[in-house]
């Protein structure tokens, strides 16, 4: 049974537990999270997106191989084991080539696919809500259906060759916006039953006329809105009370939780909250990069108030490698007198496409070492990272500089872990 499983068939059966998806390719944001997972004695989640890593490689420049190598590293540089690492693709479908024909982008969706599986990733987001070139605007439950059962197959058929534990899939048609919503947000209708209903049946008609009945029982999640989202300055927070008819709705299926998306920036109770309702994977991203800029921008801070690095600060490399390739963040960030503030500040968090930049990693790397060369005064900690260093004068943190990062990513990691482990450890654990 593929782990990801056991963790919800103990929710199902009644127990408050479910598990996070990390969607990060930062490695001091996944060393943070298999940290955590290691001294919590728990799995962890890292998920890839389609955009991030695919046979092309991505704006990573990672193969679905590339990634897996990448992370496990991580992971054992933590003493993280194997077994507690678990892999996934989120967004996997056409989103990445919809300007081309709908053939064309389903073709690369396949090989996309068949790369995620044959790598060992084993939680798969069948996503192919989005049209292409030549469809119409809105796209019917039945294509969607038809892509997605299409796009299983080809996983299917990766996986009988790859051997190892069978993936899980992932569906789900009111898929959120990856990273955040683009426009301002008021508010959001939360999914009916009406459309739960009308997606699953679909896809089951779509799975059983393609032959994969005996797949259906890996379908373990469907993606829906239960009123979460995040636009470039606001927070729409969960209220149970609202999505109280949804949640009791999916208590009628026997392996289907929800799942889930744009969770970043809820509070701690209403993780726990969504994971009690049956929105048993929650999904994590960009809250977790604004953490990681965050502590890094403190630093900067201190680094220019000790005299370090005058020429050429990490806010000035990274805003000149974002104003120089501005494909990630041009069509998102459309006030111009709102510009300079959304480029670092927006929770959105579009810098998170900019970390890997040479210039930017260049000088993250070089404030990191000066830093930690120099030594932190701890007047300055107190000024500029107050809860760090809190916990440094408590002895549980290392006065240094990369530590001190790592540690602002936890802190946000930990409200999800506790969300989804609130009746005690991992029961993989």
């Amino acid at each position: 049974m593929n782990s990801i499983q056991e963790i919800l068939r103990a929710h199902k059966a009644g127990k408050a537990v479910g598990i996070y998806s990390l969607c990060s390719a930062h490695p001091m944001v996944l060393e943070a999270a298999v940290r955590e997972a290691g001294q919590r004695g728990e799995t962890v989640l890292i998920e890839a997106t389609a955009n991030q890593v695919n046979q092309f490689g991505g704006y990573t420049g990672m193969k679905p191989a590339d990634f897996r190598t990448f992370v496990e590293r991580i992971a054992a540089r933590a003493s993280l084991p194997t077994q507690r690492l678990l892999l996934g693709g989120d967004h996997l479908g056409p989103t990445c080539w919809r300007s081309q024909t709908a053939a064309v982008a389903l073709e690369h969706s396949a090989r996309m696919i068949s790369a995620y599986v044959a790598a060992g990733f084993r939680k798969i987001h069948l996503d192919c809500s989005m049209p292409c070139a030549d469809d119409p605007t809105a796209l019917t439950d039945a294509v969607i259906a038809g892509r997605a059962a299409d796009l299983c197959a080809v996983a299917e058929k990766t996986w009988t060759q790859a051997g190892d534990e069978p993936p899980v899939y992932v569906i789900g048609t009111e898929v959120p916006a990856p990273g955040g919503a683009a426009e301002a947000l008021e508010s959001l209708a939360v999914t009916t039953p009406d459309a739960v209903d009308a997606t699953l049946a679909a896809h089951r008609t779509a799975f059983a006329a393609r032959g994969l009945d005996e797949v259906w029982h890996r379908v373990v999640a469907l993606v829906v809105q239960p009123g979460v989202e995040f636009d470039h300055h606001r927070v729409i927070d969960y209220v149970p009370a609202r999505a109280r008819t949804l949640a009791l709705h999916i208590e009628r299926e026997p392996n289907l939780v929800f799942e889930a998306h744009s969770t970043d920036y809820q509070t701690p109770g209403a993780l726990r909250a969504l994971v009690q309702d049956h929105f048993a994977v929650l999904k994590v991203g960009p809250g977790a990069t604004f953490a990681l800029r965050e502590a890094l921008w403190a630093l900067s801070d201190i680094a220019l108030e000790l005299d370090l690095l005058p020429d050429l600060s990490l806010k000035d490399a990274m805003l000149h490698a974002m104003r120089q390739d501005p494909q990630y963040w041009k069509a998102y960030y459309v006030d111009r007198k709102q510009e300079q503030f959304d480029l670092q500040f927006s929770l959105s968090d579009r810098i998170r496409y900019y970390w890997n930049s040479p210039v930017v990693r260049r000088v993250c790397t070089q404030l990191l070492d000066e830093l930690a060369a120099t030594g932190l005064p701890l007047t300055l900690v107190s000024q500029y990272l107050p809860v760090q260093y809190a916990a440094i004068r408590d002895g549980r943190l290392r006065n240094d500089p990369r530590e001190i990062v790592i540690e602002g990513v936890s802190s946000v990691l930990r409200h999800y872990a506790n969300a989804c482990h609130s009746a005690g450890p991992n029961v993989l654990a």
